[in-house]
């Protein structure tokens, strides 16, 4: 189905182009300027690069960097200049496509937000990542769920941010909610290369799924992101795979919704986002439609709490150099609650 990189497209297809985009960095607003500019260059690559391509992903960290600068000077909002700026190419290119921003809380520490713009320069879906990657990043707990939009060609399109992926739920929810493609965008670094791969094609086979995944890549001059652009088959298979880490390439793959939809109606062995809420249905009527997962009770109730909880030794960012937070979630910090 990739159709040598979405070059043969079928009537159905969707072309996707992920943008391994050279690691940047990012300290003062003419730093953002230049990055924003940067991206939107990319975004014409992408359509010159293929002239089918529906859209074109940007990874997590696109503009900002791996700093976790927290700085309010370089930080986005919905209807800032960046936002503006990846609208007017995705219109200019009549392409979508999807951006990462760090985005201003006066409530708390920034977001960690994602954004998939149509070919018509529309906002049309916003997220914020609901599991930043501690100890490590200061960002504000998302609270947006997991949206679910009509994307390119009437796919069914969601859009989770790195961490993220690490969580099964994550992309459960995301498929239960009518997602047939799922973006993945991150900023990861070598380290995480073979669970990213493996995480990537278990999201996809678990909930038959394509999923469609980035990393930044090349070097900053401390770290070094892997790029790892992975396009990946509702049945677990590798269609589209960045294996050598190239700053700015774009992967390629065309990819069918409608075989997705196919498969989770006619599959019988391993449709698994059917069968979760249905289990042994060849022994009763429907199957069991109740829940039997203490874990999931419990976090309903508020009260998850691991057996071996109290002898976790890393449980806030002081080992990466942030000050231990007083707030609750939920609560805006004190200069914006006045």
């Amino acid at each position: 189905m990739n159709g040598l990189g979405g070059l043969n497209k079928s009537p159905n297809g969707v072309v996707i182009g992920l943008v391994q985009l050279q690691l940047p960095v990012t300290v003062t607003p003419a730093d953002l300027a230049r990055q924003t500019a940067r991206i939107v260059e990319l975004v014409g690559k992408a359509r010159r690069n293929n002239a089918g391509m529906d859209l074109v992903v940007f990874p997590e960290y696109a503009l900002h960097g791996l700093s976790m600068d927290t700085n309010p000077a370089i930080m986005c909002s919905l209807d800032g200049p960046e936002i503006a700026a990846f609208k007017a190419a995705c219109k200019e290119h009549r392409i979508w496509g999807c951006f990462s921003i760090m985005e201003y809380n006066p409530g708390g520490n920034p977001y960690n937000s994602g954004v998939i713009i149509d070919d018509q320069g529309a906002l049309k879906l916003y997220y914020r990542k609901l599991h930043p990657w501690v100890p490590v990043e200061p960002w504000e707990p998302g609270d947006l769920g997991i949206p679910v939009i009509d994307g390119p060609k009437g796919c069914k399109l969601g859009l989770i941010i790195c961490h993220d992926g690490m969580f099964p739920e994550m992309a459960r929810e995301a498929a239960y909610k009518g997602a047939e493609i799922m973006i993945r965008t991150a900023g990861y670094t070598a380290p995480i290369r073979e669970s990213w791969r493996f995480t990537n094609q278990s999201n996809s086979f678990c909930n038959l799924m394509v999923t469609a995944n980035v990393c930044m890549s090349g070097s900053d001059g401390t770290f070094d992101s892997m790029g790892e652009g992975m396009i990946v088959n509702f049945d677990g298979s590798i269609i589209a795979h960045g294996t050598n880490g190239r700053p700015d390439e774009i992967i390629t793959a065309e990819v069918r919704p409608d075989l997705v939809r196919e498969a989770r109606i006619n599959w019988g062995v391993e449709n698994n986002i059917y069968q979760f809420g249905h289990r042994a249905y060849v022994a009763v009527k429907g199957g069991a439609q109740d829940c039997p997962y203490t874990y999931m009770t419990d976090l309903a109730a508020g009260t998850y709490r691991l057996p071996w909880e109290d002898q976790i030794v890393v449980t806030d960012g002081t080992s990466c150099g942030f000050p231990a937070p007083t707030r609750l979630y939920g609560e805006k910090r004190a200069e914006a609650a006045e």
